[in-house]
């Protein structure tokens, strides 16, 4: 058992950018791939998540210092930094959770898909530390590894449930065909957006009201401009975080270079991705008559789409601002910034690219993921102990993407009741928006089967 964990610990140690192509070159030769498709195929991956990472790291280098500038600027005095989810992944696969994570959320997968339970296929390996954080969680707050690994099949359950409810957004808006988003922030803060959708909706005057970059390009021309916007959104953080003239132009430039070179690495991801998928849906749909199939993969393909850049850069001031009046916070928004694409990619699709609509939506999520983050720390402080990571005894660890997840929190509280009226407020309304994304997603399924009928009519 020791020497097969040990694989997979170095299977796992590989990184997304060299593993998920190994996974997708494996699985294009099960498929029967030619060879050589299959490498190009797993080689354009990795070429893609490098590029991403490159771009990630060009805003996690200049973002971060200037968001933190931001707060300085402000008077906002926050005692812990949240370490963003590269802090947070790598002691979650320190922790004794995550090596059985692995196989125990890919035996729930085939369990599903067997009983016809989900379409999504995941083949995001990399991304199950999602899954594992949680179980990892309810580790150190209950003592039981049993519950543990409940908590990780129940979030994966969960998880590919969330790729059906939103295949038809992801399909419909993203244009990304036969694809499922299920993974962290971007999958369990989706619900949030349809029942804002909802409320939105209903209130008179707010329900007209659409900003939509796509449409003001046509109306106002080069100005809208996403690379014109990203150099503002830049200017803005710039002047916002106190730089001088020669600090505020190289960080328009940086945030413009952003937003155009995001679309075009997630591209290689897709080039390498969609033959694959093809023939995988093609084989499954051979096996089982009448079903379709998605396969769920990283959700850093929706940072491809220029309205989701676009709120991410102007989610940077406004999540410093959320922390700020979050009541009893104590943590600064830091490390997830730069990634901050992720919390509110999916609204973006929901509200059809509406920015005023994406801005409310992630405002609220923003505004939940700093509390829970709040709540979670001696656990997630425990966590990094445990992993050998922190820097002093009495230093304290916080993060926004996972340390802030609903469902790690709903999660804990229910097996240890420490925090009823936290339990009852956020699994209350996490419920509701549950509820009222099944109710949805029936709904978008059937207008995307009528849409799918005109195409071949």
């Amino acid at each position: 058992m020791d020497a097969i964990l040990s694989v997979v610990q170095y299977f796992v140690d590989l990184g997304a950018a060299v593993m998920l192509p190994i996974v997708i070159f494996v699985i294009a030769i099960a498929l029967r791939t030619p060879v050589s498709r299959a490498i190009k195929s797993g080689i354009s991956i990795g070429i893609g998540f490098i590029g991403i990472g490159l771009v990630i790291g060009l805003m996690l280098n200049n973002l971060a210092p200037a968001a933190q500038a931001m707060s300085e600027n402000f008077g906002i005095s926050l005692s812990i930094i949240d370490i963003g989810w590269p802090g947070s992944s790598p002691m979650t696969w320190a922790s004794r959770i995550a090596l059985v994570a692995i196989p125990l959320a890919i035996a729930v997968n085939l369990v599903m898909l067997a009983l016809k339970m989900t379409r999504v296929v995941n083949i995001d390996i990399w991304n199950i530390w999602h899954f594992a954080f949680t179980g990892a969680i309810v580790d150190i707050a209950t003592g039981s590894y049993t519950l543990a690994m409940a908590a990780v099949a129940a979030h994966a359950a969960f998880a590919y449930k969330l790729g059906d409810w939103f295949a038809p957004t992801v399909d419909r808006y993203f244009g990304l065909e036969g694809i499922a988003m299920l993974h962290g922030t971007t999958g369990w803060f989706s619900p949030v957006a349809v029942f804002m959708e909802a409320v939105l909706d209903k209130i008179p005057g707010i329900r007209e009201i659409d900003v939509n970059p796509t449409q003001l390009q046509k109306k106002f021309g080069t100005l809208c401009d996403p690379s014109i916007m990203g150099g503002i959104m830049g200017v803005i953080i710039g002047v916002l975080a106190g730089y001088d003239l020669k600090g505020i132009l190289t960080l328009a430039i940086q945030m413009a270079a952003v937003i155009v070179l995001m679309p075009v690495v997630v591209k290689y991801i897709m080039g390498g991705l969609l033959p694959i998928s093809e023939v995988a849906k093609t084989k499954l749909q051979q096996k089982f008559k009448d079903s379709r199939f998605f396969i769920g993969l990283d959700c850093a393909l929706l940072l491809g789409d220029p309205v989701v850049v676009t709120a991410s850069l102007l989610f940077i001031p406004i999540t410093i601002l959320i922390a700020a009046l979050v009541p009893g916070n104590v943590i600064l928004p830091f490390g997830d910034l730069p990634t901050i694409g992720f919390f509110i990619a999916m609204a973006v699709g929901v509200h059809g690219g509406n920015l005023f609509r994406t801005i409310i939506t992630g405002s609220v999520v923003m505004f939940m993921t700093i509390w829970i983050s709040n709540q979670m720390i001696s656990l997630h402080t425990q966590l990094a102990a445990n992993a050998g990571q922190l820097t002093a005894a009495t230093a304290q660890v916080a993060s926004l993407d996972q340390g802030g997840s609903p469902l790690t929190y709903i999660a804990t509280q229910a097996l240890t009741l420490t925090n009823v009226p936290g339990l009852l407020a956020i699994g209350g309304f996490y419920l509701v928006c549950v509820i009222f994304t099944i109710i949805w997603s029936r709904k978008q399924y059937k207008e995307w089967a009528e849409e799918m009928g005109e195409a071949q009519d």
